[in-house]
């Protein structure tokens, strides 16, 4: 079976399914692809699980599981999040590949924007995107990134915990839910006691985690978190929408204030084969923050993103689409397709190549870089 994992690895496999009554599967490049000619019997599916379950009491409970969240590793290969599950009744594991290896931003072809991003010493950073766009590895690349070049100390709550940091210019504690600390919550409240410039968060999942956050953010340190939302907007929109109407109009001041950029990101399939990351990407400027605050102008965030792209380094979805293709790493039909406005961006990338073409205006940007990269 290591040797499975291997070739899958080899082959540039994100996730491998393993289903009793079917065959053994990997996620290749965004398509699953058969690894075995054999079906697995439930009690082969059983014997597998048993063996990536780091403990004894979980696996004497075994047939009592339904959902079960761990991670496993293969010395000199990587590391593996594992999620076990019933389904029909019968067993079933996905598990999603965590390279050994911290990856850094150039490594993962991410905008020389996030190096500044990374640098904020204070407030809150969210990576944001659907399951599998590549938030962790992200968030691996800042930490990677304020790890060499920072002396800090960084605690991350994890479930579980995916890339194994070393210890270089700062300090890093990773935290496992469920092993080293009962929830997100306890592990919050424990982390402001532990001398932290820098917490990650592995998701926030509700109102209480939401609070603590920002809480901690607004004491002083440095949150980096994610959302399971599309892009900036609809990220604002849903911290917002979690709390009460009553406490809503709190939530927009506290959040303008302590909120410092959303990284949005979705994954295309490249010429060359693999994936990158297209992002849209929201350093948060004094308008934005004025947007943040007034219901009634939440909408015009994404104006302001577009229009802030020379100036700030922010970026819409579809900016970093043309910004790609035109740099020969996406194909234009893969780009198109993948573009928030299909048509839109067709029309866009005309005008872009079009010499006599004039761009977007530049309102709205008052606010100078000193004020963007200059902290809370």
């Amino acid at each position: 079976m290591q040797e499975l994992f291997k070739a899958a690895i080899a082959r540039g496999a994100s996730d491998i399914h393993i289903k009793a009554g079917d065959v053994i599967r990997a996620r290749i490049h965004g398509e699953l692809q058969p690894l075995t000619q054999q079906k697995l019997s439930p009690d082969q599916v059983k014997g597998i699980a048993l063996t990536l379950i780091p403990h004894e009491e979980d696996k004497a409970n075994f047939d009592r599981i339904t959902d079960y969240d761990c991670s496993w590793g293969i010395p000199g290969v990587g590391r593996f999040r594992v999620n076990i599950m019933k389904q029909r009744g019968s067993p079933m594991i996905v598990m999603r590949v965590i390279p050994i290896e911290i990856p850094d931003f150039d490594d993962l072809g991410l905008p020389d924007i996030l190096r500044r991003i990374a640098n904020h010493e204070r407030g809150m950073i969210l990576v944001t995107g659907v399951t599998g766009s590549g938030k962790s590895s992200t968030m691996a690349a800042m930490i990677n990134h304020m790890n060499q070049h920072k002396r800090m100390h960084i605690v991350t709550l994890e479930n579980p915990i995916e890339f194994l940091h070393r210890d270089n210019k700062s300090s890093i504690t990773q935290r496992d839910i469920g092993t080293d600390t009962e929830s997100f919550v306890s592990g919050l409240r424990a982390v402001l006691r532990q001398d932290p410039d820098v917490i990650l968060i592995g998701e926030m999942r509700d109102k209480i985690t939401i609070e603590t956050a920002l809480k901690a953010a607004e004491t002083g340190h440095l949150v980096i978190s994610t959302l399971h939302t599309k892009n900036a907007v609809q990220t604002i929109s849903r911290i917002i929408a979690v709390f009460d109407p009553a406490e809503q109009e709190m939530i927009r001041i506290r959040l303008s204030e302590s909120i410092q950029a959303v990284i949005s990101q979705r994954l295309v399939q490249k010429k060359a084969g693999g994936r990158v990351a297209a992002m849209e990407i929201m350093p948060v400027t004094a308008t934005i923050r004025d947007c943040i605050k007034d219901p009634d102008r939440v909408d015009d965030i994404s104006d302001l993103i577009e229009e802030g792209h020379e100036h700030y380094g922010s970026q819409t979805f579809d900016q970093h689409l043309m910004d790609l293709v035109n740099d020969g790493v996406v194909d234009f039909e893969i780009a198109k397709a993948a573009a928030n406005n299909p048509a839109d961006f067709d029309l866009k990338m005309n005008m872009f190549n079009d010499p006599n073409a004039k761009g977007p205006g530049q309102q709205g940007m008052a606010d100078d870089m000193s004020q963007l990269f200059g902290g809370a």
